[in-house]
């Protein structure tokens, strides 16, 4: 387990969902922020079922930037990591000498992060008055 030095800034690469719901890409950014020097990547972990209705429009600045014609529900979940994703990140990042970090955006997202028993997770912004 990669030790955290207390003296000296804690770098975290925000990953997000810029794999575009790919492996390869995932395992690329991790490689990207380990070379980078970084201490830890964030992903983001969220259930689609869990955010949006499966006929849910797309926000304006999706349909600007994606001219797909898609729901949001179908953009989502092509983005979203799978469950086994998570652990060959996880098990990358270790290899790496990187900590895997994710956001949890609901509830059954938080339980998962927290069974895979990681050393962080964040709190998403837009959901830091959720209570649960």
């Amino acid at each position: 387990m990669k030790k955290i030095n207390r003296k000296k800034t804690f770098i975290i690469a925000e990953a997000g969902v810029n794999h575009n719901g790919q492996l390869k890409k995932a395992l690329k950014l991790i490689d990207l922020a380990s070379s980078a020097g970084a201490d830890a990547i964030k992903f983001q972990t969220f259930e689609t079922k869990e955010l949006v209705t499966k006929l849910s429009p797309k926000a304006r600045y999706q349909v600007n930037k994606n001219k797909k014609k898609e729901t949001q529900f179908q953009m989502l979940k092509k983005i979203q990591l799978t469950k086994d994703m998570h652990y060959k990140c996880i098990k990358y990042c270790k290899k790496k000498k990187i900590i895997f970090i994710s956001s949890a955006f609901d509830e059954e997202s938080l339980f998962f992060l927290k069974k895979l028993n990681i050393r962080f997770f964040k709190v998403p912004s837009g959901e830091i008055n959720k209570i649960i």
